[in-house]
């Protein structure tokens, strides 16, 4: 394992073509911590994210469960904090989009997007981080209408339509946070769910369902999205009538869910069907060396404080596996 006094590792490497102790795909919460922990450890150790720093997390307006946080912090600061703790332990943290992994020889191989093959970082050991994207409806509208009033992130984009009627699609943690931040901002927000109750934690319920600004179709799925050069409304039918009616709105948030970000991964590491990453109790893969956690695990808790808690989990295995294998 690469160690050093004074300036780390990790500031004193180039990620291309360089062989990491651990290379960390995705920069979210479980990544970031086990940066933090790897960092410390003087693990050479490149992290690579390809949105904003903390993933997810920065999406979120106010993180109300995450401990020693009283009042809450936003998610961006929340993120930022941990970006900037991680990287003064040394981790160099690159944006940057990966779009295979061979893990056939030793060291594994990243390839990056736009990069050569053979000139991506090395890993003695990889984290798979990656997480989840926001799940699509697939219905008409949707994507011709993405950034012109269709969005998956109400923190990122609800202040562009305060005073006015929104849409939000879904019935969970994710769906009712969101309507409970745009009824600060809009006028009306109309939450459509499939079913006739909310599967979100009773307190976000409670808050939502006392909130004078927000409305609830329930029992109604979303058919269309309805506009020509921006959005206009939304279509939804009643589950068991089939009855139709539009909705009038200038904006429409979905928040159905979630989908792992595991499509560039080989054969040999295994995933669920659902895609998440099936793992053992130490968090490595099917593949040795090749560890995972966070949001892409098959079976994770798929919230904040878990995802840290499996990063610190996956950085004392790959320490284990390190001095095993050297």
């Amino acid at each position: 394992m690469t160690s050093s006094a004074g300036e780390s590792a990790a500031d004193s490497q180039e990620a291309s073509g360089t062989t990491w102790d651990l290379v960390i795909i995705g920069g979210g919460a479980a990544g970031l911590a086990c940066a933090i922990y790897a960092g410390r450890g003087r693990l050479s150790t490149l992290v690579l994210e390809k949105m904003l720093p903390g993933g997810q997390v920065a999406l979120s307006d106010v993180i109300e469960n995450y401990p020693g946080f009283a009042e809450g912090i936003s998610g961006m600061e929340l993120a930022q904090q941990m970006h900037e703790q991680a990287a003064r332990f040394g981790a160099k943290i690159e944006t940057a989009t990966v779009e295979a992994i061979d893990v056939s020889g030793r060291p594994f191989r990243v390839r990056l997007a736009g990069g050569d093959s053979d000139a991506g970082p090395r890993a003695r050991a990889l984290l798979l981080a990656t997480g989840c994207s926001p799940r699509r409806l697939g219905v008409p509208g949707e994507k011709e209408l993405y950034g012109r009033g269709v969005s998956y992130c109400a923190t990122c984009d609800g202040p562009l339509f305060g005073g006015k009627s929104v849409v939000v699609v879904g019935g969970g943690n994710t769906a009712i946070d969101e309507a409970l931040f745009l009824a600060g901002l809009a006028s009306k927000v109309t939450v459509v769910h499939r079913r006739d109750e909310l599967r979100a934690d009773p307190i976000l319920q409670e808050r939502a369902l006392a909130n004078s600004k927000i409305e609830f179709l329930w029992s109604h799925v979303l058919t269309e999205i309805v506009g020509e050069e921006s959005v206009r409304g939304a279509r939804a039918r009643h589950v068991s009538s089939g009855e139709e009616r539009e909705v009038p709105a200038s904006a429409v948030f979905i928040a159905i869910g979630e989908t792992p970000q595991t499509g560039f991964l080989p054969e040999e590491i295994e995933r669920d069907k659902g895609g998440y990453v099936v793992s053992d109790s130490d968090l490595q893969t099917s593949a040795p060396g090749v560890f995972v956690a966070g949001d892409a695990r098959s079976g994770a808790y798929r919230q904040i404080a878990a995802a840290v808690g499996e990063g610190v989990l996956a950085y004392r295995s790959i320490r284990r596996h390190l001095e095993e294998t050297s």
